[in-house]
C-alpha cells in the first residue's frame, strides 16, 4: 500500500518538494527561476488535479495522469508516423497515400525489388494479362456519354472524376483547387451538396450540381425545393450534370450538419441559410415520398435545367427500394440518365461510429445490385452508372469497371492530392493543411496554383497507367473490361474470376415470370412502385430456411 501511494504522488511530492528548497537561493542564483517556475506551475496543476472531480486518474496521479492525455492525444500521429505499416487500411493505407502524393507530384509510381503484397492471401486480386498485348491509348479517349432517350443535352465524361465534396466542408482553396486541375484536365467536378459557390465558378470547370435533401442553392424559406432558383443556376452552361443524393455512403440515412461555427457569410450566402444555427440536411426529401414521385420529381428537374442529364446517387440499403424505383421507370416510362452507387466504404467529414461501421452495403455489392437489376429490366443500355468508394489508383478503377460500372468517382484521392495528410480532424476546422477548414489562416498554406497542377497529375497520372493495363490485358477500350478479366484468390489453393464468384442476370430476367433466381426474384416480388415500403412480405422465408445469403 505504501509503495502504491509513493508511486502515484512521488512526482508531484518531488515539484512541491523542489519549488520549496529553491525558494531561499533565488536571489543568489538567478538561473533558478526557470526551475522554480516549471516546478511551481507543476504544483499548481498537481492541486487542481486533487481537487476537481472529472478525471479519476488525475485525482490518483497528480500531474502524471496527464501524460495519458497527451499519449491519447498523439496517439493517431504516432501510429500513422511511426508503426503503422505500408498496407494497413485506416482508413488508406500508407502505400495507396503514398501512391496518391506521387502522382500528384509527376514523381511516378514505380516499385522496385517486386511487390510487398502476400499474392497466396486470400482476397488478393489482379487482372489477367494477354500473350498479344495491345498499343497503349491516349488517355484523353476515355469518356463516356451520359444522357439518355429523354436527354437533350447529353454531356461526355472522362471516366475517372472528383465526387462529391461540399464548400463548407472543404475550404475556398481547396474548391478553387479541384476545380482549376478539373478544368486543366477536362473532367467534372461534383459540388456536394452543399450547392455552387463563388469558388467553383472561379476556374470554369466542368461542375456536377448535387442536390441533397436541404436543396441548398435552390430551397425556398421553409427548406423546400423551389425551382425558380433551381432552374436559374441549372441553365448556367457550366452545370453539365444534376445528381439528386438520396443517400451517401459514409452515413446513410442520417442526413448531415454543418455545425454553425463553420458557417461563414459566404456558406450562408451560397447554401440560402441563416449564420445562427447549424445547418441541416434532413435525412430525406421533401420533393418526393415514394419512387413514383421519385421519377417525376427527375423529369422536373430535366425540364427545368434546359434538358441536362439528370440522375441520382445512392448508397444501396434495402434491396426492394431500388427494385421500386426500377418499377417506377417502367411504369412512368421515366428514366434517370445516370445512377451512382456510393459504398458504404466511403468518406464523410463527420459520421457516428456505428453508421460508419455498421450500415449501407459496400461498393462492390450494391453496384452489382443496381447493374443486374437494370439488365434484368432491359434498361441497362439506357442508364449509365458511376460509383464511388476508396478509389485512388488504376486497378481500383479497372476492378470497379469490371463489375458493372461506365465511369468512377473519387473524393479522398483528390483530397490527398491537394495535401491532405489523412489527420480525420475534418470535424474539428483545425485541418492542418487547409483542406478541411474555413480557418482563414490555415487556408493559407495551400496554395491553389500548386495544388491544381497536382489534381491534374494525379488524373492523368492514374488514367495512364490504367491505360497501360488495359493494354497489357488485351483490351481496347475500357467500356470493354468485364468480370472474365479479373481474377480474385478465394482460397490459398484457388483463384477464380469475377465471372465465377458473382451472378450476372441475363437482358429481361426479371420481367420474365418463370424467372427462378431466389433473391432477385424475391426482391422483384416484394418491390412497389408506389411506396419505398415492401409488400408480399410472405414471400420471405424464414430464418430457419434460409441463413440469409444475398448472392450478388
Amino acid at each position: 500500500m505504501k509503495l502504491s501511494l509513493l508511486s502515484r504522488y512521488a512526482f508531484f511530492g518531488g515539484c512541491i518538494l523542489i519549488t520549496l528548497l529553491v525558494i531561499p537561493f533565488l536571489s543568489q542564483h538567478p538561473g533558478l527561476w526557470a526551475l522554480f517556475i516549471l516546478t511551481g506551475l507543476l504544483t499548481l496543476v498537481g492541486i487542481h488535479d486533487l481537487r476537481q472531480e472529472h478525471h479519476s486518474v488525475c485525482r490518483n496521479y497528480p500531474v502524471l495522469g496527464h501524460i495519458r492525455f497527451l499519449v491519447e492525444f498523439i496517439r493517431p500521429e504516432i501510429r500513422q508516423y511511426l508503426l503503422e505499416g505500408d498496407d494497413e487500411k485506416l482508413p488508406f493505407s500508407r502505400a495507396q497515400r503514398s501512391l496518391v502524393y506521387a502522382r500528384a507530384k509527376n514523381e511516378g509510381g514505380e516499385k522496385a525489388f517486386g511487390t510487398l503484397v502476400d499474392v497466396y492471401k486470400p482476397g488478393f486480386e489482379f487482372i489477367g494479362h494477354s500473350m498479344r498485348p495491345l498499343p497503349v491509348k491516349d488517355p484523353i479517349e476515355f469518356r463516356v456519354q451520359i444522357g439518355g432517350p429523354q436527354c437533350r443535352q447529353p454531356y461526355s465524361a472522362s471516366i475517372f472524376n472528383i465526387s462529391a465534396m461540399s464548400f463548407g466542408a472543404l475550404s475556398a482553396n481547396a474548391i478553387r483547387a479541384l476545380n482549376k486541375g478539373a478544368k486543366m484536365g477536362n473532367f467534372a467536378h461534383d459540388t456536394g451538396e452543399g450547392s455552387i459557390s463563388p469558388y467553383h465558378r472561379e476556374f470554369c470547370g466542368d461542375l456536377i450540381w448535387e442536390l441533397g435533401s436541404g436543396y441548398f442553392g435552390c430551397r425556398n424559406d421553409q427548406g423546400g425545393f423551389d425551382p425558380h432558383k433551381f432552374e436559374s443556376q441549372a441553365q448556367d452552361p457550366q452545370v453539365k450534370m444534376i445528381e439528386i443524393k438520396l443517400s451517401q455512403g459514409a452515413k446513410p440515412g442520417h442526413g448531415g450538419i454543418l455545425p454553425k461555427h463553420k458557417i461563414t457569410a459566404e456558406i450562408a450566402a451560397t447554401r440560402g441559410v441563416p449564420m445562427d444555427r447549424d445547418c441541416v440536411s434532413p435525412s430525406s426529401h421533401s420533393a418526393f415520398s415514394n419512387p413514383t414521385e421519385l421519377m417525376h420529381f427527375i423529369a422536373q428537374l430535366r425540364e427545368l435545367s434546359g434538358g441536362k442529364p439528370v440522375g441520382f446517387k445512392l448508397c444501396l440499403g434495402h434491396p426492394w427500394e431500388f427494385m421500386g424505383i426500377a418499377k417506377a421507370m417502367l411504369e412512368t416510362d421515366i428514366l434517370p440518365d445516370f445512377i451512382v452507387i456510393d459504398g458504404k466504404e466511403g468518406g464523410t467529414g463527420a459520421a457516428p461510429r456505428e453508421f460508419s461501421d455498421n450500415i449501407g452495403l459496400p461498393l462492390r455489392e450494391g453496384l452489382l445490385f443496381v447493374h443486374n437489376t437494370l439488365v434484368g429490366i432491359n434498361l441497362r443500355d439506357k442508364i449509365k452508372l458511376g460509383a464511388s468508394g476508396k478509389i485512388v489508383s488504376a486497378f481500383d478503377i479497372a476492378s470497379i469497371m469490371a463489375i458493372g460500372a461506365d465511369w468512377v468517382n473519387a473524393a479522398r484521392g483528390f483530397m490527398f492530392a491537394i495535401g491532405c495528410i489523412q489527420s480525420q480532424s475534418c470535424h474539428t476546422n483545425k485541418c492542418p493543411t487547409g483542406v478541411a477548414t474555413q480557418d482563414a489562416l490555415r487556408q493559407q498554406a495551400l496554395v491553389v496554383p500548386d495544388k491544381a497542377q497536382r489534381v491534374y497529375n494525379f488524373h492523368r497520372n492514374t488514367l495512364h497507367t490504367f491505360a497501360e493495363m488495359l493494354a497489357a490485358a488485351g483490351i481496347d477500350c475500357p467500356s470493354d473490361i468485364g468480370p472474365h478479366h479479373l481474377v480474385r484468390r478465394t482460397s490459398t489453393t484457388e483463384v477464380r474470376l469475377f465471372s465465377q464468384i458473382h451472378v450476372f442476370l441475363k437482358p429481361g430476367e426479371l420481367l420474365d415470370e418463370s424467372f427462378e433466381g431466389e433473391f432477385y426474384s424475391r426482391m422483384w416480388k416484394m418491390a412497389r412502385a408506389d411506396s419505398f415500403d415492401a409488400c408480399n412480405i410472405d414471400v420471405l422465408p424464414s430464418a430457419r430456411a434460409v441463413r440469409g445469403k444475398m448472392a450478388l
